[in-house]
């Protein structure tokens, strides 16, 4: 027998460890009990569990994290280990081999698949997409403009990847619809964690999107060609290009489909871009049912370096190379141009798109490819230019994609700050000497 104690919710009991003391502060065990277990309020238990389930972190400080820009922008594709990390809760390892996929709600009856069904008994399809937390660039907004409530994220919380898993509409058309496309939402539920503000975590999209077979909503298995990690979702999350992260629930368990939006707190209380006369929390809740939640994400670019506030070396032709990142408006990629100014927008120069690589987005086949993928970029400043830069000099970014989305300058606020899309931009940069760096974007070797 395991000594546990109560946690808040009921479902959750936190394993006490005599080897490591487990607290907010540090990764938690915690063990996942039958429903027959008797609970005695808050007072210390001694139960005999059959199954048990380790829970990393914590509600209390669950992992957020974003690399350093440096890093992120190194590669295409980002590797697991680099990709951000953004959570309501503790990580659960869970079994694989006996999870199972519920669905239920506007369907001919409730079905179960395992994570083997899944991925052999339905076709299996690959998309790239970038994966974008709502509140990436919060840090930007908050100190440009002022402050908002949330996450102090800076550049780095968004990742490229490969996913791959059966379509989603292939799964619920092998559960047999019983409502219309154009009146649904589907439910994506993850009832395996605790999170911070509501007894599971919950996202829903439009039905319609979900049937669209060119919207590639894919029930993920694999990241960039293995297994989810726990970190990711592992073993099932749900992938929704073009659409904001929040939707994309992890260690997904539970698919409804309801004539309504999901109830849940990160629906309908959050991931919303309020109206700027909301400066309190007491006000946003006048406003959350009025506002709708977000769903796709806003055409995008940052200057990933030089960082701002360093000092950085022209090369042996004086030339400096800026470089960084671009996304498309949610459906509407890839991106197509890029382009850097560093004289306050009067006038723009164009960047070299790096990856993918310009002959292939410039096809069809290419454009279906990266259609919901983000693009690196370089821009090789000239001497002249390198020549006026000062301490305040700012260097911006824009992007504009396939479907004639570009960023516009316009510097949003609200009060959560989420979608945040103003030009990118780099300043107080002290340029000295003349030094080759390596070749690649960033000085690093792609």
């Amino acid at each position: 027998m395991d000594q546990l104690f109560f946690s808040t919710n009921t479902q959750f009991i936190q394993q006490y460890d005599s080897t490591a003391q487990t607290s907010s502060s540090s990764p938690s065990a915690v063990s996942i009990l039958s429903e027959e277990t008797i609970f005695n309020n808050s007072q210390l238990l001694l139960v005999t569990h059959t199954k048990a389930m380790r829970l990393d972190y914590s509600v209390e400080k669950p992992l957020n994290r974003e690399p350093p820009i440096r890093d992120l922008v190194g590669a295409f594709i980002t590797n697991a280990s680099t990709a951000y990390d953004r959570n309501h809760g503790p990580l659960p390892h869970i079994n694989g081999e006996n999870f199972l996929l519920h669905i239920s709600g506007a369907i001919s009856k409730p079905i179960e698949l395992s994570i083997a069904t899944l991925r052999n008994s339905f076709p299996q399809h690959e998309v790239i997409a970038a994966l974008q937390c709502a509140g990436n660039r919060r840090h930007t907004m908050r100190t440009k403009v002022k402050e908002v409530d949330g996450i102090d994220w800076n550049d780095g919380a968004v990742c490229n990847c490969t996913w791959r898993g059966p379509l989603l509409s292939d799964i619920l058309t092998h559960a047999g619809l019983t409502i219309p496309a154009e009146s649904g939402h589907v439910h994506f539920n993850c009832f395996q964690t605790d999170v911070q503000d509501d007894d599971y975590y919950g996202a829903s999209i439009p039905l319609s999107r979900c049937l669209d077979k060119s919207k590639q909503v894919i029930l993920a298995l694999d990241m960039n060609g293995t297994e989810l990690t726990i970190n990711h979702g592992f073993p099932l999350r749900i992938v929704i290009p073009g659409v904001a992260g929040a939707r994309w629930t992890k260690w997904l368990d539970k698919i409804k489909v309801e004539t309504r939006e999901s109830e849940n707190f990160y629906m309908q209380r959050d991931y919303k871009i309020l109206p700027p006369c909301v400066v309190t929390k007491e006000q946003a809740l006048e406003y959350w049912p009025k506002v709708p939640a977000i769903q796709g994400m806003p055409i995008n670019s940052i200057v990933a370096y030089p960082e701002p506030e360093t000092t950085v070396s022209a090369d042996i032709h004086g030339e400096l190379e800026v470089c960084g990142y671009a996304l498309p408006q949610e459906d509407a990629g890839p991106v197509v141009r890029v382009e850097v100014s560093s004289n306050l927008g009067e006038t723009w120069s164009e960047a070299e798109i790096v990856f993918p690589a310009k002959k292939e987005l410039e096809t069809e086949e290419g454009r279906k490819k990266y259609k919901w993928a983000w693009v690196i970029w370089k821009y090789k400043m000239p001497k002249h230019q390198v020549q006026r830069i000062a301490k305040e000099t700012k260097i911006w970014s824009r992007a504009t994609d396939l479907g004639g989305n570009r960023q516009d300058g316009t510097i949003p606020w609200n009060y959560r700050g989420v979608a945040y899309n103003a030009y990118g931009e780099t300043e107080g940069l002290q340029v000295c000497g003349v030094e080759k760096i390596v070749r690649g974007v960033g000085g690093l070797k792609l």
